[in-house]
């Protein structure tokens, strides 16, 4: 283990030495984005940072300062006057760089540090074969789709739908739309009908671009009908293009057929790069929450916001560039996707897969790692915790010495998935700096994390490292106290610029205001419960919609999953309290998906209970447990605590969750039967 050199800051609580897993090297500030940074913005502004928390600390405190620091270090080309930075930091209301103008797409496609021959997009499909782009190949693709757009009239403002899987021409049709100023948006393929049109009717799109189809694992899914539906719904589509991807053959006869463009003519012509310029706040692309209990929210993120936080989060905040090769396992209809899109504006070169992660089998992601010499891995939580229940050992399946960085996100990671990831995955060549784990956590409303690792900080089992860079993340009590070393609300109480610029359609903030603003007004309260120890480390317990109140004491969900999903013979989990209107203690209900040839009897049912007895306290054993076929997830795969509390309390099925939201909306059927039964 190498020395640590950027310590926490004094009076933080220190976890035992076994805790940590990796510390940073002692040529940190020599050898890394962040520490280069750091002595730029020490001689700029005549401070010094004796370490993270000093720099964080600036960061939220000189909003102003900290933001036009990063638009200068990534030389992020723009017209106009940067001078004002910040015209209000009143939440909601503040207004960014309102004399600056500049292209999401052309801050990304000047590639730093690339030349015309390098690749810098490689694409794996179990649809078809690898498809990789040059620096160069990657600007001509976007020029072309460009002038394509241009010839079926998209100009600014208008919206372009994909409903595409995570391939190249995905991102070619993102910059190409954001370089007109057109306004993009996607949903994945394996969404259904009602969930697509859910999310576009709302935006009114011009143009759709869809395959007819994809392959997940061995299995041919064929969307033309769903693509049929979609476009009989959405009266606003002037134009379909048709990505021919399940059936290449099917390219030469797409052009023409029913008002249908093919993608091939689409980029038929040569053209010019070019970029329109537009205000810092014009929309780049729709996003949308996942819509279990209502209409998903149609969040507007753009241009200049989401191009100064993925900078910072990229560049500094994990440390890429040039040299890396950025991969996370991500679908269209998932924020990460666009934030993988932006590891080109620090220059890597991004990896895009499209099919079953876990086919032929659980190995296969980090064989993928292993054949490409990915840098970065990201993937989720479950994943790497599916991995280690599976007994994985991946660094003995592939060559992983490249591996540098591996990130988590999607659901909070237990202390035992931190170490699984030290002991089977980390393959760095000893003395070296090593691999560093970086547990990230934030939300499509921002498309980018709060709190997460830094080449800064020390890695430790269970603990996400710290908050941020220009992220001021508090934990409030519900009268707006801010708490150390308890847990607390996740609120934001300055403005960050990838903040939504507002909800499609919501012409008067009603809407952007009620989502996060009406708890503690000029506060954004996010919605998940946090713990932030005096180091700035920090510990997420789940949603706090979905909090369970056991004698007067709050219980995190996710504590409750990672010791019950961590037993051989439970696949999957779900709690649930049911409070006591006349006070009462209330019922806590655990349900859970068996692995396969097991049955609940009463012995499982006497280990599950000991099990939460012994690693959290008897509060956590629940009064009643029982197993079921599914557990609901969004299109995402987020577990859904709140609609089956809702179905479990009386409401319909239907008025608890909006099932074109859940990719198995089948699942919540048991949970009605349940609540009919008692």
């Amino acid at each position: 283990m190498t020395e640590r050199t950027d310590g926490p800051a004094p009076g933080a609580t220190i976890e035992p030495a076994s805790d940590v897993l990796w510390s940073p090297p002692a040529d940190v500030r020599a050898s890394t984005r962040i520490g280069a940074y750091v002595e730029r913005v020490q001689e700029a502004t005549g401070r010094r940072f004796d370490g993270y928390a000093d720099l964080w600390r600036w960061s939220v405190d000189d909003v102003e300062g900290f933001w036009r620091s990063v638009l200068d270090t990534f030389a992020v080309p723009y017209e106009g006057d940067p001078t004002t930075v910040l015209t209000d930091r009143s939440m909601p209301g503040a207004r960014w760089f309102p004399d600056l103008r500049l292209s999401y797409a052309e801050a990304m496609l000047a590639l730093p540090g690339r030349a015309d021959d390098d690749v810098v997009v490689l694409g794996r499909s179990q649809s078809r074969d690898p498809v990789d782009l040059t620096a160069a190949g990657l600007r001509d693709q976007v020029a072309r789709c460009r002038a394509g757009l241009v010839r079926l009239g998209v100009g600014r403002g208008d919206r372009v739908a994909a409903y595409l899987p995570n391939v190249p021409e995905a991102l070619v049709l993102l910059l190409a739309s954001a370089s007109l100023g057109a306004v993009f948006s996607s949903c994945a393929p394996e969404f259904g009908t009602r969930s697509v049109v859910d999310r576009w009717r709302q935006i009114e799109p011009a143009v759709l671009v869809a395959v007819d189809g994809y392959r997940y694992g061995d299995k041919p899914v064929d969307r033309r009908g769903e693509v049929a539906a979609i476009r009989s719904a959405l009266p606003s589509l002037r134009h379909v293009v048709q990505l021919a991807y399940l059936d290449a053959d099917a390219a030469a006869s797409a052009g023409g057929a029913d008002g249908v463009t093919s993608w091939d003519d689409l980029v038929a012509e040569p053209a010019d790069a070019a970029y329109d310029r537009v205000p810092f706040d014009h929309p780049l692309y729709v996003v949308f929450s996942s819509g279990t209990t209502g209409l998903p929210k149609p969040i507007v993120h753009g241009h200049g916001g989401i191009t100064l936080e993925h900078l910072k989060a990229l560049g500094l905040q994990m440390d890429l560039g040039p040299a890396d090769r950025f991969f996370w396992f991500s679908t269209t209809g998932w924020m990460m996707w666009n934030y993988l899109a932006s590891g080109l504006g620090v220059g890597a070169g991004v990896v895009l897969y499209d099919g079953n992660p876990a086919w032929p089998d659980l190995s296969a992601l980090w064989r993928l790692a292993g054949e490409l010499g990915v840098t970065y891995f990201g993937t989720s939580a479950p994943f790497l915790l599916a991995c280690r229940k599976e007994g994985l050992v991946p660094r003995t399946l592939a060559d992983l010495s490249a591996v540098r960085g591996v990130g988590s996100t999607g659901a909070p990671l237990p202390s035992e998935g931190f170490r699984w990831v030290y002991e089977a995955v980390d393959a760095t060549v000893p003395g070296g700096p090593g691999l560093q784990l970086s547990s990230f956590s934030g939300g499509t409303d921002v498309c980018s994390g709060f709190v997460g690792g830094a080449p800064l900080l020390p890695v430790r089992a269970g603990r996400i490292a710290g908050r941020c860079l220009g992220c001021a993340v508090e934990a409030y009590d519900p009268s707006g106290r801010s708490l150390v070393g308890e847990q607390g609300e996740l609120v934001v109480t300055a403005p960050m610029p990838s903040m939504p610029v507002g909800f499609w359609g919501d012409d008067d903030g009603s809407r952007y205001r009620a989502a996060y603003f009406e708890d503690f007004p000029g506060v954004w309260r996010h919605g998940d419960w946090i713990t932030i120890d005096a180091d700035g480390s920090c510990v997420l317990s789940g949603r706090s919609d979905a909090t369970l109140n056991r004698g007067g004491v709050r219980l995190g969900t996710a504590e409750f999953y990672s010791v019950v999903e961590a037993m051989p013979e439970v696949a999957d989990s779900l709690v649930v309290h049911l409070e006591d209107a006349e006070g009462g203690a209330g019922e806590l209900l655990l349900f859970v998906v068996l692995a396969e040839r097991v049955e609940l009897d009463a012995d499982l049912r006497r280990a599950v209970a000991r099990e939460l007895r012994t690693h959290l306290s008897p509060r956590h054993v629940p009064d009643a447990l029982y197993a079921v076929p599914a557990l609901p997830r969004t299109l995402s795969g987020k577990k859904l605590e709140v609609p089956v509390k809702k179905i479990l309390r009386g409401a319909a099925v239907d008025d608890a969750a909006a099932r074109g939201a859940l990719a198995n909306p089948e699942s919540l059927d048991a949970f009605a039967a349940y609540a009919h039964r008692t």
